[in-house]
């Protein structure tokens, strides 16, 4: 097998972290995890498990991106002839054979730069988030655009870009990708078991948090490279705009004139769109009743991603340091 590295990295997620290491722990694997100023002993039990520990400068804002370039930068440095890098999240596991099966892929196609498989929610029934998470990641397989925080990198071609953008709070990833497949990278799905996550998502503001967060992605996104052919996640952005903000404003205005009309009409367009969405997820082989909760959320959700594309604009403009946002609780330790 080809010399891989790991890179794992996390800030308070406690036993989800324990979890992840011991996935990933084995011979001819260099481990590195890197920490985001954790304060729930996740440091002294990633030393105890005998894996590479980086600690982030404090002074430094925290960001995912920042993160895995340190742990890329500290793979190689440790061991040079590492060909391969696998990122994983501090609150997923790596399934038993992933690692041989990416591996095998990118060894067989020297033009896929990235290769990544299905990412699990591991209790999808602990909450309905969770179970949004799990339909959310069950996307089709081959070819892509983007991938998640789960995946794993040819060294060469993640060295030519320069690495992840480490300004960027959110969508790092995907914007990653982009540069990647400018440079004739080749994003890759393959049909096979790549994770499993703990979101250990229970209330109603932590899902609106995280919302929030991807509006913030793919407004930063669209700022980025909006203006290339593929106008990278400009569409998103736009409907966000549409459906949170301009359809309800003229709602509103055509109220009186309607007399309540124009109101009947905004919850049929939102119907619809649910209805599309709860079709794709049957396709997708969910329950029905699942398919009804998700579709009924993708409708929800364009509000709090509209706030999180107006804060990255206000804070562009204002020239403010953008912040992390937390929709994590810090779990246990034990």
């Amino acid at each position: 097998m080809q010399p891989i590295g790991i890179a794992i990295i996390g800030r308070n997620e406690g036993n989800r972290l324990r979890q992840c290491l011991l996935s990933v722990i084995g011979e001819e694997k260099t481990v590195v995890y890197v920490d985001s100023g954790s304060t729930d002993g996740s440091v002294a039990l990633a030393n105890s498990l005998g894996v590479h520990v980086v600690e982030l400068d404090l002074s430094v804002p925290f960001t995912a991106a920042r993160a895995r370039n340190a742990g890329f930068e500290y793979l190689l440095q440790v061991n040079p002839q590492v060909e391969f890098v696998q990122f994983v999240d501090g609150d997923c596991r790596v399934v038993e054979g992933w690692l041989e099966r990416a591996v095998s892929e990118l060894v067989a196609r020297p033009d896929v730069a990235v290769v990544c498989g299905r990412r699990r929610e591991e209790f999808p029934t602990n909450s309905i988030y969770n179970l949004l998470c799990d339909i959310e990641w069950a996307t089709p397989v081959g070819e892509t655009k983007e991938c998640g925080g789960d995946s794993m990198v040819r060294v060469t071609a993640l060295k030519k870009v320069g690495g992840f953008n480490p300004t960027m709070i959110a969508g790092e990833e995907p914007e990653l990708c982009v540069r990647l497949r400018q440079q004739g990278g080749i994003i890759l799905r393959v049909d096979a078991q790549m994770t499993l996550h703990d979101a250990q998502i229970i209330r109603f503001s932590q899902w609106w948090k995280r919302s929030t967060r991807n509006g913030h992605a793919y407004a930063e996104g669209s700022w980025l490279h909006g203006r290339s052919p593929e106008r990278h996640w400009v569409r998103e952005s736009l409907r966000n705009w549409l459906w949170a903000l301009l359809l309800p404003v003229l709602a509103i205005i055509g109220l009186s004139p309607t007399k309540g009309l124009s109101i009947l009409l905004l919850l049929m367009a939102y119907t619809w769109v649910a209805y599309r969405v709860y079709q794709l997820v049957l396709r997708k082989g969910f329950q029905q009743k699942d398919a009804i909760i998700y579709a009924l959320f993708c409708v929800l959700e364009n509000y709090p991603k509209l706030l999180g594309q107006i804060r990255f604009h206000v804070h562009r403009l204002l020239k403010r340091q953008r912040t992390l946002v937390e929709y994590k609780s810090i779990p246990s330790a034990s």
